[in-house]
């Protein structure tokens, strides 16, 4: 069956919606009114609700760790903040990743990185299953997502998460581990703090957006302003 493009949710009020986020505080219960006994009101129980662990982190799970392509010791690195039901997104890696990689990324030029920014519940599921691979084929799966978009994202009466699979599949992956790491929440909670520190590091609001050292560039980029980009 589809999957609903929900708002996604993160524990502590976090609201992300259409590639923006901001902190909702849900409204406190109105204060009771003044009463004229003389007893004080007894303290409130203390809750027993446990609260949710840590989200975890590329240090205690390494399916949250870097993914790239090209040498680690290349002179400069760029960085992709992308989601996988972003159509610009997949417009840059249709289009211009291709030239990226065959003139700098294998000639040492540069080390590319990809960074989860997911927009809605489906890029989120699918962001976590490719996080689930190995390193080494996160690049044919979500190259090929983006090159098979119009169909798994957006035909309408589609089972969004059937032709996920069919995809994952091909990379390796069993129906098992599938489906375990399209609702592991825990996974989902490591991309959103991913997410999250990407808008306090580098002010991430839309996608995609490159980051070339330090530099933040938003939207999709031709080759030519790639290339200028760097060199600056």
């Amino acid at each position: 069956m589809p999957v609903p493009r929900r708002n996604l949710v993160i524990a502590g009020g976090l609201v992300v919606a259409g590639g923006l986020a901001g902190w909702q505080f849900w409204p406190r219960q109105a204060p009771a009114q003044s009463s004229p006994a003389t007893t004080p009101p007894s303290p409130p129980a203390a809750s027993t609700a446990t609260p949710p662990p840590a989200a975890p982190t590329a240090t205690t799970d390494p399916r949250l760790g870097e993914r790239g392509s090209g040498n680690a010791a290349a002179p400069k690195v760029v960085t992709e903040f992308f989601s996988l039901t972003c159509s610009h997104c997949a417009s840059f890696h249709n289009e211009v990743w291709p030239q990226v990689k065959a003139q700098l990324v294998e000639t040492g030029q540069i080390r590319m990185v990809w960074r989860d920014f997911p927009l809605d519940q489906l890029g989120l599921a699918a962001a976590a299953v490719g996080r689930t691979l190995s390193a080494d084929r996160y690049e044919g799966y979500i190259s090929a997502l983006f090159a098979t978009q119009n169909r798994w994202a957006f035909t309408r009466g589609i089972d969004n998460k059937e032709e996920v699979f069919r995809i994952a599949a091909l990379a390796g992956m069993t129906r098992a581990t599938f489906d375990e790491a399209w609702g592991d929440e825990t996974l989902h909670r490591g991309i959103l703090e991913l997410r999250l520190r990407a808008e306090r590091e580098f002010n991430v609001q839309a996608t995609p957006t490159f980051v070339f050292g330090n530099r933040p560039v938003s939207g999709a980029i031709t080759f030519e302003r790639f290339v200028q980009e760097i060199a600056r």
